[in-house]
């Protein structure tokens, strides 16, 4: 008899299902393209000539700095990429970490976010004979609020942005108290909940947009910039989501996948927060197609699979070949079916460019991640309870941000080589750190849901049986472990020269995504109203 005959009981989960409907499938182009696109152009080329003119005179290199930063925050970097790279590479060359020139914060903060390692030790002017921060700093709120920032930039062991951090949040802590400062005291409400370098810059534009343009000095044609291109990506990101609508409802996910979470829109908000740039196009549709079923083979193999149809399922890809999957349930073959197919998509394209060596690399990723939920689906079945070091060796490959990672860079440019996806393969620290995150994070805010049916142990569980210790005590450990993978995701991306930021920068963004998805709860599995909201300010609804 075989395994698709039997009466199975699967651990089915009741996911509530997609809340989209077919709004996304037919792309509705609002916008005047060709119109704005002229006056775009203008505008550009005017804010590149305000750049270039700061960054020949001395005098005006605070007000570079500044400017640079209003237009990383206001969500349009990509224009400038090469003036911005250029200007800071200059400042770096004529100041190293002897800035001199306003602003301390932000000089340090976007520095560091280039990776030029500059010393803390400048914060030094910040304390008084004693070694404490001066009381004046607490007359500066938007200096305050700077510094803030400016702090989560830090490395472990960094002990005065440690202090800082310390001394500003419990400032600014008080300043939102006061009800008199209330356009002041939500920009700080937000910052203390979400520092920058936590935020997705598309979030972070959103946000900034109508902060900027109630500043009595902001500059007209950047506001209008920022306004305008906004509404032109937004446009391009609803078209890629429209051909994505297509392509997933010619599977018939929630027919052909009961079971799973149907969360294709969820899945392109995620990818959007790894890269949301134009130039990313293709990688973006090839890395939200991994996304969507991604969460399906998650979904197979911890709410519905039995042990004996994963074996054969998880053959299957080590083999990388149907052959075996006659006995198992049509949605098991249809999915592997639905891989395969957007790996032969974009293998094609990329022979044509002599890069189709990057599908090997990603293939093997997925090998190792099919077998780490094997190995999960192992443990469910024996009800073992593994060791904390055991339990981790398997969930940061499991959690998907090391496949996910390599998926984000198959379809990039020539910055990305041979030895990108050596270095990958090789878990390192940065990578590691970010899988940390992610694992931690979904750890903690899934917990209480897993306990009420037949699931893998998870970590805090792992923690509680082998240390004896509080479900509060493992909480408190796991949030610190996430601020460490933090400051090591900093120091990695300043201290590995070899590595292209543009790779660093995907695995950073990784790690914001979490931060906004599971920070409270587990937004991706149950979608509320937080994130539809986030959705829409992306997708539905253009800046006026």
């Amino acid at each position: 008899m075989s395994l698709k005959q039997k009466d199975v009981v699967r651990p089915i989960a009741h996911y509530h299902p997609n809340i989209w409907g077919d709004q996304f499938l037919i792309y509705d182009q609002q916008v005047e393209q060709v119109g704005d696109e002229r006056v775009v152009e203008d505008l550009k080329e005017e804010v590149r000539r305000n750049i270039l003119a700061a960054l020949k005179v001395q005098t005006e290199h605070a007000s570079l700095v500044k400017l640079i930063d209003d237009i990383q925050r206001l969500g349009i970097e990509y224009y400038f990429e090469e003036e911005i790279n250029r200007s800071l590479q200059h400042i770096y060359d004529t100041y190293g970490d002897n800035w001199k020139w306003g602003n301390t914060s932000i000089w340090f903060r976007l520095m560091r976010q280039q990776g030029y390692f500059v010393s803390c030790d400048i914060f030094n002017n910040f304390k008084d004979e004693k070694g404490a921060f001066k009381e004046s700093l607490t007359n500066d709120i938007q200096g305050m609020l700077d510094l803030y920032e400016a702090t989560y930039m830090r490395v472990e062991g960094e002990i005065i942005l440690d202090d800082a951090l310390v001394f500003t949040r419990t400032n600014l802590g008080e300043i939102t108290k006061d009800p008199s400062n209330s356009i002041v005291s939500i920009q700080i409400t937000e910052a203390l909940k979400q520092p920058i370098r936590k935020r997705l810059p598309r979030l972070e534009a959103l946000r900034y947009i109508p902060f900027y343009e109630q500043v009595p000095s902001h500059d007209e044609s950047l506001l209008k910039l920022a306004k305008l291109g906004f509404n032109l990506l937004q446009s391009l990101h609803k078209k890629e989501l429209s051909q994505l609508s297509k392509w997933w409802k010619g599977y018939d996910v929630p027919n052909n996948f009961p079971y799973a979470r149907d969360r294709l829109v969820e899945c392109y908000f995620w990818t959007l927060g790894v890269y949301y740039e134009p130039k990313y196009s293709r990688s973006r549709m090839f890395l939200a197609k991994n996304f969507a079923i991604a969460a399906i083979l998650d979904d197979t193999y911890d709410a519905y699979g039995t042990y004996e149809e994963l074996e054969i399922f998880t053959e299957a890809f080590q083999r990388w070949s149907m052959t075996c999957l006659d006995v198992l349930p049509q949605c098991m073959k249809l999915v592997f079916q639905m891989l395969m197919g957007i790996y032969e998509e974009m293998e094609e394209v990329m022979a044509k460019e002599g890069k189709a060596y990057r599908l090997t690399y990603l293939k093997e990723g997925m090998k190792e991640y099919m077998e780490s939920y094997m190995t999960e689906a192992k443990w469910r079945k024996e009800g073992y309870v593994p060791t904390v070091e055991e339990h981790l060796s398997v969930t940061f490959v499991s959690c998907g941000y090391k496949y996910l990672l390599m998926a984000s860079l198959v379809g990039m440019d020539d910055v990305i080589t041979n030895e990108s996806f050596k270095w990958v393969s090789t878990h390192p620290p940065i990578v590691k750190a970010s899988c940390v995150i992610c694992r931690f994070m979904d750890d903690m805010v899934g917990y209480k849901d897993e306990q009420e049916r037949e699931h893998v142990a998870s970590g805090i569980d792992c923690y509680l049986k082998q240390y004896n210790v509080t479900e509060e005590h493992v909480y408190d450990l796991f949030n610190s472990k996430v601020e460490i993978a933090w400051q090591e995701m900093n120091r990695e991306s300043l201290i590995c020269k070899d590595v292209p930021m543009a790779i660093n920068m995907r695995v950073i963004n990784l790690g914001r995504v979490i931060d906004v998805l599971y920070k409270d709860q587990d937004n991706f599995t149950n979608v509320g109203e937080k994130v539809v909201y986030l959705i829409k300010s992306l997708l539905v609804n253009a800046i006026k």
